[in-house]
């Protein structure tokens, strides 16, 4: 699909509908959890009674967007759990495009939770674990490739973090990255991000996903 034009209309329209109120595109994410839980609960409903009210075509376009269209898009799909996006997502995390977005196509990958998510996830680490120059959203996928084995009875992420592994080699840099080295750490990241989502979740009713 070709990527609209910033001054397309219905971009526009979508942004203004979806994207920008409260510059909602900055807010998904750990800073959340640091909200005063009032605060907190009126943007999980907003964004919860959004996830319902967009359509898939909505979504579309959204997702050929810029990081802010496409970080906000993601969530919205986890909220709503429309799974018709799962190969979408798995696309964008592996191309890495845009920055700021791919922590959300990883979420939303484990929101989905099933194997095919779980492979998408895979694919993204086999590439990226074997780039240490470059820090895109590995903590991110290894965080939510956990979870899914958790929750799935797999060990998928077992072959990453074996002693010497992909996960120790990109760790290991360079540039260092020591402080990022706990996988576990970045499961319950991914764990308490879905809490969010999970709690939006309740505002929103989608008939046909």
């Amino acid at each position: 699909m070709r990527r609209p034009d910033e001054n397309d209309p219905e971009l526009r329209d979508l942004v203004r509908r979806y994207v920008a109120p409260g510059r909602r595109y900055l807010k998904p994410g750990g800073g959340l959890l640091r909200r005063e839980a009032t605060e907190r609960a009126a943007f999980l409903r907003e964004l919860g009674r959004d996830a319902a009210a967009i359509t898939p075509p909505e979504l579309t376009v959204l997702l050929e967007g810029g990081w802010r269209e496409r970080r906000t898009a993601a969530w919205l799909i986890a909220v709503a759990g429309r799974d018709g996006f799962r190969e979408r997502l798995g696309e964008l995390l592996l191309a890495s495009e845009a920055c700021y977005a791919g922590t959300a196509y990883a979420l939303a990958l484990a929101v989905l939770g099933t194997p095919a998510d779980a492979d998408l996830l895979v694919a993204y680490l086999e590439r990226y674990l074997r780039r240490p120059d470059l820090f895109y959203d590995q903590p991110a996928a290894i965080g939510a490739l956990l979870h899914l084995d958790a929750g799935l009875g797999a060990d998928r992420a077992a072959r990453f973090l074996a002693p010497g592994g992909l996960w120790e080699q990109w760790i290991g840099g360079p540039p260092r990255k020591e402080h990022h080295s706990a996988p576990e750490r970045h499961r319950e990241v991914v764990e308490q991000l879905r809490g969010l989502v999970a709690e939006s979740a309740r505002y929103c009713a989608v008939p046909e996903r």
